[in-house]
This record gives structure tokens, C-alpha cells and sequence, in this order.
């Protein structure tokens, strides 16, 4: 051991550098005390790494030396005489993740009171460390005494709707606990897809883990428990603490697809396709549901090691609990009120269960409805009031609400994450005591987590969605600042670890804008369509093929827009330093002769989608009616007319129209086509009376005329009436109900 080393080092009046010198220092996140030293100690193969007894003391050396390895090249000594970085476990240093770290010219030494502060002391090391490969390498001279604000420092990532592999979670874990964020919240059943292998339960994978999408492609996929073994211990060996989730009593269809005995309906389910919330639920009315659940959770929790155990319980429709014989017998036994209380006597049920397995619950907000047991911790997502409820009640908290990464680039900016104090309000309609309440449990308030959820997250966008906004929640959780002042100081550390990014080979976005936004355009001269790229980053590259064949760094590219001659399917992949961006984006282009001509409508399109002339522009509609290529309008008829300007022959004429009851968007009720020549008087060529059939899985509709003999007219009129007959158990009715139309193509 280097006792007169660490004497020495501990001993030394640190001789404070220069202001410029202390900037040049750009650890994330920032210690809570750092001073810069005269001077620098010179790592090379000379130098070797002295460690405490213990298999994690030797487990973090042994870390250590291969980060060095893998970052400046430099193979560390073995030899039991070579000294210069010191790790050693010193009980003066208050705080489990605290740590001490010192560097002079006579050598390292990082000091902390358990493991968990000795890792984190080595990871600020490694930020001191340049990113150069050479024979020697300079540290500089550094005091740091530092200790996180908050114990809990999280990321969730959803699987569920898209899947992640295991070599894609193993570099974000990597990533993590390099910006010292100690929780990793796996998001592992949803609706969508069920991604944990259960031994007992086999269909959950063979069954729940899959889903045929519209194109009748079949997609998922899961984790083998050899494989959740492999990512948790991947995780514990870099301080980070992985937690499962497993959704109850809500957003389980993937499971009941799987066992639809567990079901009110006990009636087939399909994987959905699509987002949202959905009405089957487990049914709390079985006990067979709950010893299903258990035995679940038996199998996870004997793969995870946490504490803590995630049992979701937001969004959960009462509707199938409501009409369910054996829901309404349990409630009328357990002498509840509502449907409420039986969403409590789950939770609870539950939580007992966990509890008795030695875990501890944690439930998104909802839990709190009907009255949660005060030992549960909640993941606050919606809000300060029901923050402040949860304080109240006596809960421990995680705030995640803030920080959702799903959120646009620009609306839920690096600036944004770093000014959300989570001890005060975080939003500014909240109400003014709620901080108050705050400040009066900061106990309880365990820290926070930013949430990746997968509507529109997939491998390839996940990173540009993470970095740098991790980075800047990664500052906030750890040093508890959120000044103007320091942010200003924040921002210019934060240019330093773009390189490092790059080195990871991360596709991290940007700060404040979308990482590219795709548009196409009618050429004016009505020849052909324009495809556009706003960039949020100049040296971004869009590589795009014309044949519908998936793009590749070899394929065409271009900077800002490319002309696009013909009709047909397009695809575009955003590429930047060799580094793929984000799925395809898709146009399908068709020759349209209402292109370029005048659309009026008798009751506009909403302003939240697409303006109407999109549907006229030969460009039609993908799959996700956010993508600007579907009009729309709520609780109005579509009414469009279409002046050609002058006597056209006219061959066909079609419209989609979209179908998802989940989202309130159905077909409509009648659609009817009319033709003439001065605007006024109208031939009718097509009415077709639509019977809407709830349970169908189609997603698109239709509506097309053609005629072999053309029809010569000026105006073409399109109508759809809003649906008015839905099922009775169709909530709130025939009311909020929405048309989406794609292209109106006249041939």
C-alpha cells in the first residue's frame, strides 16, 4: 500500500490554479468540490493500480484498467511494486456514493467509504483522462470531494412496444454509469409485447412476444433469463441497479393474448399493433389472476436483485372490471365503493405479496387512486399535485414526469431537463403551496428518472432522444444546481464530452431542435415532387432510394432536398459521422390529377394534424397519423371540393380513411362522391353506407370509384359524415370522435 504517497497527497495544500484552468476541467457531472492543482501526474505502462482487499475492490481495479486500456492505450503494470493510482476505503468520507480524489504529480488516489463511492471516484478519473492514444498520458492535478444530491438517478427504457437487444442495453449501461446515473428501469411487458422469458408461463414469449403488423410482417422478440442475468450483472459490476417492471393490472394484453383466462372476457385477444390504452385488463375479480401474477413475479425477482420491484399500475380502464360478474362480487365482499377501491385491493394485494418476498413496490401514480399503502414508492409522472398527494400520503416519490425523452427535441430541451428543480414546482401550472409541500418532505423525495417510451423510439432514434439529455438530468440529479449561472458552465463542459460521445460511437441530437424533419412538396411546375431535410445538424447526410429498398450509407444522398421524378415509394435514412439515425421514413408518391389545384372545405381540418392541401399533394399517408400526411377533423363532417379549373376526364377517384377505435378515430358513417361542371349543380357517382365493424384489425379503408367510360367534369365534391352508431360499451359514445383522410386521388 502507498501509505507515504497517501500521506503525502492528503497532507498537500492544494495550490488553487487559475479560473481557465478549472473550466478546462470538464467532468460530468460536476463535483460538488473541485480545485485545480499546479501540475499533472503522467500515467504509462510504469504505473500500476493498488486496491483494497475484496472481490469488488479488485473486481473495480481490474475495470479501471481495461477503461484506460480501451481509452488511451496504455497497458497498466502488474507488478506488485508498481504503484500510482491508489484506490482505498476510508470511513471518514461521509456517504455511500461519496468519494474523494486526488491527483498530484507523485500520483492518484481515490478514497471513498464503500464500494459504490470508489467506483464513482474511478469513473471521475476516467473524465480526466484525454482521449488520445499514447505511450503517456497527463492527468491533471485535481482535489475533488463530491456526493450526489439524490440517491436514486434513473433512466427507464420501454421494450415493449419496440424492442431493444441485448447489446444495445449493455452500451447505454456503459454510457450511464459513466455520467454516474445508478438506476436502470427496465420496461418489460407492455400491451404491445411481452419481453421476459417465464419458465412456468411458456405462451408469454411464444405468443405475447410477437405481433403480425399491418404490413403482415411479424415483429418482437424477448429476453432469454440467461440474458436478464447477463444485463444485470453487466449492470452491478458498473454500479447501476436494474429494476423490472412488470405491468398490472393495466396495459397487459400482450400477457392476456398469451392467457385469456386471465381475462374478463376469457375471450381471444390478438397483440396489438396499435398505441394506447386498452380495455382488457387482469381480471381482479379471479383469484386464479392472482396466483398467475405471483408466480411471475416469483420468476422475475428471483433474476433481479433489487430492492425495489415495478408493478406500473397507471391507465387502467375500469370498463371490463365494471360489466364483470366476478369483479362486482368482490367489490360487494371487500365492501368498496368503486371500481377505485378494487384497483386499490389489487395494489395492495399485490404489494403484500411483494413485500413478503422482501422487495419493496414501486407504481406509477395511479396507485394513489383509491388510496395507496403509504410503504409503496411512487413514480410521479403526472404532475406536482399528484406529487403532492403522494407526499402527503407519506409515499417516497421518483420524478419522472418532467423528464419523458420521448418528448420532441425541441419542446423538452438539454436546457429545459437541466433547470427542472424536482424539489419545487417543475412546471409553471402548478400550484403555488405544491413547493411548499416540497420543501416540507425533501426526505421523500428519492430522486428522479427520464422515461424512454417506445411509441416512437426504436434503436436506431433511441440514442439521438438520450444524449445529451441525459447528460444535463445526470448534472441535475447529481449537484442539485439549476441556475443560469451554471448551466452557462454546464454548456461549455458540455462540448468537451461531444468527442468522448463520438469515440462511443453514440448518434446523440441535438440540443434543442429535431434531429431532421422530412417533408415533401408538389414541384410547382407540376413535374415531379421535392424532398426536403430540415437539419438540426449541418453535417447530417440523407441517404434515400427511389424503388422502395431500404437505404443504406451507400445509397444516394443528399444535403438539404433532391428533385424526385416519378411516382413510387421513397424511403430517406438520416446518417451523420457513419452513423445511422433513425428508421426509414417512407413517401409513397402517386400521380394525382387534383395536384396543384384549389381545395376548399366547408368545415376546416383541425389545427393539431395536417392542413388540407395535403391532400391534394400526391403524397399519401404512412402508418402513424402524426406524420403531417393526414388531415383531420373532430365531431365535423369532411366536406371538400376540388376545382380542377377546367373540364377534366376523370376515371376514378379514392380516399383512405383511417380506423383505430382505441384512439377515437373511426371510419365514417357514409361517403359519397359528386362531379360538376360550374359548382352548382352535382351528379352523384358514388354512395357507399359503411357498417363499422369494432373488432376488425384493419387500420385503412378504401372508398373507391372507378369507371371504364370517363366522367368530364370541373369539381370533384368529397363528403364523409362523422360516425353516430358505436357499440354500447363505446365510452362517452358517438362524442370526440374523429376522421383521419389520407390523399384525395383523382385519376
Amino acid at each position: 500500500m502507498l501509505k507515504p504517497l497517501l500521506a503525502w497527497c492528503l497532507g498537500l495544500s492544494i495550490i488553487v490554479a487559475s479560473t481557465q484552468a478549472v473550466a478546462e476541467i470538464t467532468i460530468i457531472p460536476k463535483p460538488q468540490q473541485i480545485e485545480a492543482g499546479e501540475g499533472s501526474y503522467q500515467l504509462d505502462a510504469k504505473t500500476g493500480i493498488d486496491a483494497p482487499e475484496g472481490a469488488r475492490a479488485a473486481e473495480i481495479a481490474f475495470f479501471l484498467r481495461q477503461a484506460i486500456h480501451a481509452q488511451t492505450g496504455i497497458e497498466l503494470s502488474r507488478s506488485p511494486h508498481a504503484h500510482g493510482i491508489e484506490l482505498a476505503i476510508d470511513p471518514t468520507v461521509k456517504g455511500e456514493e461519496a468519494y474523494r480524489l486526488v491527483v498530484t504529480p507523485r500520483g492518484v488516489i481515490i478514497q471513498a467509504s464503500s464500494d459504490k463511492g470508489l467506483f464513482w471516484g474511478v469513473q471521475t478519473l476516467r473524465q480526466l483522462l484525454p482521449l488520445q492514444r499514447a505511450s503517456a498520458v497527463q492527468v491533471p492535478a485535481v482535489h475533488i470531494e463530491d456526493a450526489p444530491a439524490f440517491g436514486y438517478r434513473g433512466f427507464m427504457l420501454d421494450v415493449g412496444r419496440h424492442f431493444y437487444p441485448v447489446s444495445f442495453i449493455k452500451k447505454q449501461l456503459d454510457l450511464l454509469s459513466y455520467y454516474k446515473i445508478n438506476t436502470f428501469h427496465w420496461h418489460l411487458t407492455e400491451d404491445q409485447g411481452w419481453r421476459i422469458q417465464i419458465h412456468r408461463y411458456p405462451k408469454l414469449t411464444e405468443v405475447g412476444a410477437w405481433r403480425t403488423e399491418a404490413d403482415g410482417s411479424r415483429y418482437g422478440g424477448y429476453y432469454t433469463q440467461n440474458e436478464i442475468r447477463e444485463v444485470v450483472e453487466y449492470a452491478r459490476a458498473r454500479n447501476i441497479t436494474v429494476i423490472p417492471e412488470i405491468e398490472m393490472p393495466g396495459h397487459s394484453v400482450a400477457a392476456l393474448a398469451s392467457y385469456p383466462e386471465f381475462s374478463c372476457t376469457q375471450q381471444p385477444l390478438s397483440v396489438p399493433i396499435t398505441w394506447g390504452v386498452f380495455k382488457d385488463i387482469y381480471c381482479v375479480g379471479n383469484p386464479n389472476t392472482f396466483t398467475f401474477l405471483q408466480h411471475v413475479l416469483d420468476e422475475t425477482m428471483a433474476l433481479f436483485p433489487s430492492p425495489y420491484v415495478h408493478i406500473g399500475g397507471d391507465e387502467t380502464p375500469k370498463d371490463r372490471w365494471k360489466a364483470c360478474g366476478a369483479c362486482q362480487a368482490l367489490m360487494r365482499e371487500q365492501g368498496l365503493k368503486d371500481e377505485e377501491g378494487l384497483q386499490s385491493y389489487f395494489i395492495k394485494r399485490m404489494q403484500s405479496y411483494v413485500a413478503g418476498k422482501g422487495k419493496t413496490l414501486i407504481g406509477w401514480d395511479e396507485i394513489l387512486e383509491g388510496g395507496a399503502d403509504k410503504h409503496a414508492i411512487i413514480e410521479i409522472w403526472r404532475g406536482d399535485d399528484e406529487a403532492r398527494k403522494a407526499l402527503a400520503n407519506g409515499n417516497r416519490v421518483i420524478v419522472a414526469g418532467p423528464f419523458y425523452l420521448d418528448a420532441p427535441l425541441d419542446v423538452l430541451t438539454v436546457k429545459k431537463i437541466y433547470g427542472t428543480d424536482i424539489t419545487g414546482r417543475t412546471s409553471d401550472s402548478a400550484a403555488p403551496e405544491d413547493e411548499a409541500v416540497f420543501h416540507q418532505h425533501r426526505a421523500q423525495i428519492l430522486g428522479g428518472e427520464a422515461p424512454l417510451w417506445s411509441e416512437r423510439a426504436n434503436p436506431f432514434n433511441a440514442e439521438s432522444k438520450m444524449y445529451p439529455r441525459l447528460l444535463a438530468l445526470a448534472e441535475n440529479l447529481w449537484t442539485g444546481t439549476h441556475d443560469d449561472a451554471a448551466y452557462a458552465d454546464f454548456e461549455h463542459r458540455l462540448q468537451a464530452h461531444y468527442h468522448w460521445l463520438d469515440a462511443q460511437k453514440v448518434a446523440y441530437g441535438p440540443e434543442d431542435k429535431p434531429v431532421v424533419t422530412y417533408t415533401v412538396t408538389h414541384d410547382a411546375s407540376g413535374k415531379g415532387w421535392q424532398l426536403h431535410a430540415k437539419r438540426g445538424f449541418d453535417d447530417l447526410k440523407s441517404h434515400y432510394t427511389v424503388n422502395g429498398a431500404e437505404p443504406t450509407v451507400h445509397s444516394p444522398s443528399f444535403d438539404t432536398e433532391v428533385g424526385i421524378a416519378k411516382a413510387g415509394t421513397i424511403q430517406v435514412v438520416p446518417f451523420r459521422k457513419g452513423l445511422r439515425y433513425d428508421n426509414a421514413v417512407r413517401f409513397t408518391l402517386v400521380d394525382n390529377i387534383a395536384s396543384g389545384h384549389a381545395i376548399s372545405f366547408s368545415h376546416s381540418p383541425s389545427k393539431d394534424y395536417a392542413p388540407g392541401d395535403v391532400l391534394i399533394d400526391g403524397v399519401m399517408g404512412g402508418s402513424d397519423f402524426h406524420d403531417g400526411r393526414w388531415a383531420a377533423w373532430h365531431d365535423e363532417d369532411l366536406d371538400a371540393t376540388i376545382d380542377l379549373q377546367k373540364e377534366t376526364a376523370i376515371h376514378s377517384i379514392e380516399v383512405a380513411f383511417l380506423f383505430e377505435p382505441a384512439s377515437r378515430i373511426l371510419l365514417p358513417e357514409q361517403v359519397t362522391y359528386a362531379v360538376s361542371s360550374d359548382g352548382q349543380h352535382w351528379t352523384s357517382l358514388y354512395n357507399d353506407t359503411v357498417s363499422v365493424d369494432f373488432a376488425s384489425a384493419g387500420r385503412h379503408h378504401v372508398f373507391r370509384f372507378h369507371s371504364d367510360k370517363p366522367v368530364t367534369a370541373r369539381y370533384v365534391r368529397i363528403q364523409g359524415t362523422q360516425c353516430k352508431t358505436v357499440p354500447a360499451d363505446f365510452s362517452n359514445g358517438a362524442k370526440d370522435i374523429w376522421l383521419f383522410v389520407d390523399e384525395l386521388v383523382i385519376h
